[in-house]
């Protein structure tokens, strides 16, 4: 688990610098953005599951095909929110007492 955890930050970090690269490239890095946009979008759903991915997927889908917004990386802030910062549901275990009638 651990070290898929750090391949997920490894590859989100790539993808991340990838959608940097498309706002340096001038003229065609816009025309870029549309390409990269529906990649990265699919890239997330797929690295993320449940819910949380959709909703990920969805947003780097909108990040990547804005102008300007290329610099906020995404992939990196999921990567964070999914192992740093997301309180995980500590599951709770109760013994429960049954008395038998006799």
């Amino acid at each position: 688990m651990e070290k898929e955890k750090y391949n997920l930050l490894r590859k989100g970090i790539f993808y991340d610098i990838v959608g940097m690269v498309t706002m340096a490239i001038p003229v065609v890095g816009p025309f870029l953005d549309i390409l990269w946009a529906p990649f990265a979008a699919k890239q997330m759903s797929e690295m993320y599951d449940g819910n949380e991915g959709k909703i990920a997927s969805v947003i780097v889908f909108v990040e990547e095909i804005l102008p300007m917004s290329d610099v906020i990386p995404t992939f990196t802030l999921m990567w964070l929110y999914t192992f740093v910062w997301k309180k995980e549901k500590r599951e709770t275990r109760r013994t429960i007492k049954v008395k038998a009638d006799n």
